[in-house]
């Protein structure tokens, strides 16, 4: 197991969001958590990237408690991308890829080769080349959150945390991202964790599916062990019909109604 949640418990104030929760990902895999807004999803993300530190349980990052490892040891092996990431205004695509790279640099070891070509080979990755002099705030959605993950990538991690980065974009857009994602893990090997919201798009670029409610996990597993009708109903109250998506072989929701107002 890369990244590991034990008994954790994790909450805002006095309110608690998440209670007792366990969960493994393993190492090579692309999992998106799924569930109900205010299931927890993105507070467990955040958790499990130590933005956010549990009032009770533990993350494991490869065996070893995540609070207890030097922020420059977690950014080395852990990228996050959060929801709606900001940066300055007038910052260029390429000035936002080189600030991956701070985890790799002290005061005695500044700007490198080595680090110029990560830079170039996550814009590559990610098809921005040819943008890295335009300022981030001038691109579309999806060229957006391709130079936002270029930055992790350039951070030379191999376990990635995004935290819906579909939200806002466009079908062709959330495609594009989802084709990158997919990219990262069959071509680099990166793990990848990412909360989405679309079940279908889930089914078709993850290998596992965890889905929430109420701040527990209620199933984990293959799209096809997690997606089913009974399974709908329980954490999205929906009726819906679960048939085989004709172009991917993955399931595919296909919505009725929801329970309280489902057609007779």
């Amino acid at each position: 197991m890369r990244l590991q949640a034990v008994d954790l418990k994790l909450g805002y104030g006095d309110r608690v969001v998440v209670d007792g929760l366990d969960l493994g990902i393993e190492a090579g895999t692309v999992t998106a958590v799924i569930g109900p807004n205010g299931c927890g999803k993105s507070t467990l993300l955040r958790a499990m990237g130590r933005l956010l530190k549990p009032s009770g349980g533990e993350v494991l990052l490869d065996g070893k408690r995540i609070d207890r490892m030097p922020g420059r040891e977690v950014a080395r092996v852990l990228g996050v991308l959060p929801q709606s990431p900001s940066a300055p205004e007038g910052l260029t695509v390429a000035d936002l890829v080189s600030r991956g790279r701070h985890p790799h640099q002290t005061w005695y070891r500044q700007w490198s080769s080595d680090d110029e070509s990560a830079v170039g080979a996550a814009l590559a990755m990610t098809g921005l080349l040819d943008l890295g002099d335009r300022p981030l705030d001038e691109l579309s959605g999806g060229q957006r959150q391709r130079a936002w993950i270029s930055m992790a990538l350039a951070q030379g991690t191999d376990l990635l945390l995004l935290d819906e980065p579909t939200t806002f974009l466009d079908l062709a857009h959330q495609i594009e991202v989802l084709e990158l994602v997919r990219r990262l893990h069959r071509e680099l090997g990166r793990t990848v964790v990412m909360v989405l919201h679309d079940l279908n798009l889930a089914a078709r670029y993850a290998d596992r599916l965890v889905a929430m409610r109420d701040g527990r996990v209620v199933a984990a597993g293959s799209p096809s062990e997690v997606l089913t009708e009974a399974l709908l109903a329980e954490v999205f109250e929906l009726d819906a019909k679960v048939i085989e998506d004709p172009v991917a072989g993955t399931p595919l929701v296909v919505p009725i109604g929801t329970r309280s107002h489902a057609p007779h």
